[in-house]
């Protein structure tokens, strides 16, 4: 099974290349304790998605140290990828979005089951275990995937909006989901904005997608055709628009191109998706190593 870490991303919001920001005394990152939980569940691979200036650095700091515990690899999301150098707008320096991402990576992934993660999200090890489990009994070219469902109650900042996949699941099958880019927390849950300006409340319970997911080589299939219509997509931001893997997961369920098992977790997020976000986590890392969930000094 194979780790595939979305760090392609530019961290804007963040003010940095967050992916590779220390948060332990031993200078482990997020990504390290990712790596580290899936190693537990029996994963034997990491790719990261990033992008090729920043191979250096990666390499230099996470890679390296993991090398001999994993069989490391790297991937570019290069925007010409699937969009050729000639179609990419002037003025576009943002990278083309998740599906983007994982397309980038479809010839290193094209003989093995995979997960899906942010290189910025501190999961738990709870999600690695069951979709490690899930992945385990199903074949190379099933289209059967899953998708680890958090509470959306445990994954909220106090320092803005957040980005999720609100869900609805049907006989513990994803039946919808829908890219919400601005999702608050409130006094008794979240809400988000539809287009019009209307707010919907969400309860802390509502299940909403992290962006880990579960895939078989099958799945390459329909994210080109769904990357295809987002290209062919006139009405889209020829600068900022990003084709998401929610959105592109969600339109394959509705074509009857695929299932999605919900594997729900109560495990709790945590992340730097502003930079005041950075003590807290810090805080709660540090928590983990004391109360024994984790060693002080991973790869010791």
């Amino acid at each position: 099974m194979t780790l595939f870490i979305l760090a392609g991303g530019m961290g804007s919001r963040y003010g940095g290349l967050k992916q590779i920001d220390p948060f332990t005394e031993n200078g482990e990152f997020i990504i390290d304790f990712s790596i580290y939980d899936a190693i537990k569940a029996g994963f034997d691979r990491v790719v990261f998605l990033i992008k090729e200036e920043n191979y250096e650095v990666f390499h230099e700091t996470v890679g390296k140290r993991v090398e001999g515990k994993i069989k490391v690899e790297y991937v570019f999301q290069k925007p010409e990828l699937y969009v050729g150098a000639e179609n990419i707008p002037e003025g576009r320096v943002k990278p083309w979005g998740t599906t983007h991402a994982l397309l980038c990576g479809s010839e290193v992934l094209k003989d093995d089951t995979f997960v899906v993660i942010n290189a910025d999200d501190f999961y738990g090890r709870d999600p690695f275990m069951k979709v490690a489990e899930y992945l385990k009994n199903i074949s190379l070219d099933s289209t059967d995937y899953c998708m680890v469902g958090y509470h959306v109650g445990n994954t909220l900042t106090d320092n803005g909006s957040v980005a999720r996949g609100v869900c609805n699941i049907k006989d513990g099958k994803l039946d919808t989901i829908v890219e919400r880019t601005k999702i608050y927390k409130t006094d008794t849950g979240a809400r988000f904005f539809e287009d019009n300006g209307d707010p919907v409340n969400l309860v802390p319970e509502t299940v909403v997608s992290m962006n880990f997911w579960g895939f078989t080589p099958a799945v390459f299939k329909g994210l080109e055709k769904d990357f295809e219509a987002f290209k062919k997509d006139n009405t889209k931001d020829p600068l900022k628009s990003e084709a998401l893997l929610p959105n592109a997961i969600g339109q394959m369920i509705n074509n009857d191109e695929c299932s999605v098992t919900v594997l729900e977790t109560t495990a709790k997020w945590f992340g730097v998706t502003y930079a005041e976000d950075k003590a807290n986590t810090i805080a709660r890392i540090n928590q983990l190593i004391a109360d024994g969930e984790y060693p002080n000094g991973l790869w010791k």
